[in-house]
């Protein structure tokens, strides 16, 4: 069991503060079920104060007013304070969420790392204004930083979307108030303590971990500009609802059910590898988690075999032992929910391949074993609803058109995949599949380029120009005729 982390503070503009408020979230172990954190939850009292500050700093302080360069400075440290400081990082966050520790490295830690430096290096080559021809004149087009913004990222990657968030919004010049899960608080007090090293100006950046009535009194505040949610489907609906009120701007990135097309050319070897970490990833914790397997009917029982056999073999068990690839979900209600969706897989006639309960000798923990179903088909509720856990579903198709028409039968569209021996016909299925990302003969997420949803899975754009964009305004200044400036 950790030692007990307790902090009695909350960030708020650039210094540790008394909490107007007196409640505690305690951050429990989903490994051993047991408190090892305590921390203030934010008051709205708490978010008027770090609104108030932000509006300060974006209004009167230097940040807005610096050059790009030298905010790429001080952004640059807390790039690099990442780096040094990644295994610490990595290991916080598994301890909140039950993230494997090889994982937490490379996806919560570096990965963070790399959101940040893949944003400086958006920003630099981002145009900031430009001098058109109009219909009528000469035109300068200037993108100027939205505003004052409140970042509200979840408990499955707190540190890569603070940073998918954070990096852009502070590089636009903007103030953030940035609202952690209250499953994952503990990480972002080690962000605030390197932001504050990092040189951020007074008011700049704020941290206020709060459960949902709170996210909703900030996202609702007259004083936020631009609002940016990663969450559920239903959370991110409301937050709409709730920003429409002051006409606040939105970008949401909600959930998904993604599937990955295998092609009857496919190599089974090669394809199994690479679809089965992208399957159950962070413990099937992921909104991009390739979490329907569409297999052709002429090779279903070879590749159901071989998914039954990698899946049977994953290692479950400590999220902070190095050989572990599955480890608990983030809480006990996590843990019931893929419970549930197994039950309601078996009743609906799917067939539990391997897995399907609480792994032996995990009991304590908010674990469940590797699950995969077979004999699923897409008018399924473990089809069609996120389960946002370690279950899976092979799906059989009869022709290409109809793998393409079952990965489009979907509410969501974020992620997506295809396995196939011919590349160029690969491409030709992924401009088929309405989903915002998609993957040819491999998984990944690539920061310089543009990361959404089509359909519930969300609005807007995360990373590379499209992303950065989003928290810039376009102001348009007409100029006098006969000007040459």
């Amino acid at each position: 069991m950790p030692e007990l982390v307790e902090h009695g503070q909350l960030f708020i503009g650039g210094e540790l503060t008394d909490p107007l408020g007196k409640d505690v979230i305690e951050v429990v172990s989903p490994h051993t079920g047991e408190v090892f954190g305590r921390v203030p939850h934010a008051a709205p009292a708490d978010v008027d104060r770090a609104v108030a500050a932000a509006r300060r700093a974006f209004d009167e302080g230097p940040w807005p007013r610096m050059t790009l360069e030298e905010r790429i400075e001080v952004v640059g440290r807390i790039k690099d304070a990442i780096a040094v400081r990644h295994e610490e990082i990595a290991k916080v966050i598994s301890q909140e969420n039950g993230s494997p520790y090889s994982w937490s490295v490379l996806a919560q830690a570096l990965g963070a790392m790399m959101v940040w430096d893949s944003a400086i290096n958006v920003a630099r080559g981002f145009t900031y204004e430009e001098a058109r021809d109009g219909a009528l004149g000469k035109l300068l087009v200037r993108r100027e930083p939205v505003g004052v913004v409140a970042a509200v990222v979840p408990w499955n990657v707190p540190q890569f979307v603070a940073a998918a968030k954070l990096a852009p919004a502070l590089l636009a010049g903007c103030t953030v108030v940035l609202k952690p899960s209250p499953e994952s608080p503990l990480d972002a007090y080690l962000l605030g303590e390197i932001a504050k090293e990092a040189g951020l100006p007074e008011g700049v950046l704020s941290i206020l971990p709060a459960d949902r009535e709170v996210s909703e009194y900030l996202v609702g505040h007259p004083g936020i500009d631009k609002i940016s949610f990663t969450g559920s489907v239903a959370a991110g609906k409301r937050v709409m609802e709730v920003a429409s009120r002051h006409l606040t701007r939105v970008t949401l990135e909600l959930g998904g059910k993604s599937a990955a097309v295998v092609l009857p050319d496919a190599d089974l070897e090669s394809t199994v590898a690479g679809v089965v970490p992208a399957a159950w990833m962070n413990n099937g914790q992921a909104c991009v988690a390739q979490t329907r397997i569409l297999l052709p009917r002429s090779r279903y029982d070879e590749f159901a075999e071989a998914f039954t056999a990698a899946a049977s073999a994953l290692v479950v068990g400590d999220p902070l032992d190095p050989a572990t690839q599955v480890g608990p979900l983030v809480a006990r209600r996590q843990q019931q929910r893929s419970l549930d969706y197994i039950r309601i897989g078996q009743d609906e006639g799917a067939k539990v391949l391997t897995g399907g309960g609480v792994p032996k000798g995990y009991e304590q923990g908010a674990y469940v074993e590797p699950t995969l179903f077979g004999d699923v088909h897409n008018g399924m509720r473990i089809a069609r609803e996120e389960i946002f856990g370690p279950v899976i579903c092979l799906l059989p198709y009869g022709d290409e058109d109809e793998a393409v028409k079952i990965a489009n039968d979907s509410d969501y569209g974020l992620s997506g995949s295809v396995w196939t021996a011919d590349v160029a016909h690969g491409i030709d299925v992924a401009r088929q599949v309405r989903t915002g990302t998609y993957n040819v003969n491999t998984f990944s997420l690539d920061m310089l380029g543009p990361f959404g949803g089509y359909k519930n899975s969300g609005l807007g754009r995360e990373f590379g120009p499209e992303g950065f964009g989003a928290y810039l305004e376009h102001k348009m200044i007409h100029l006098p005729a006969g000007w040459e400036g």
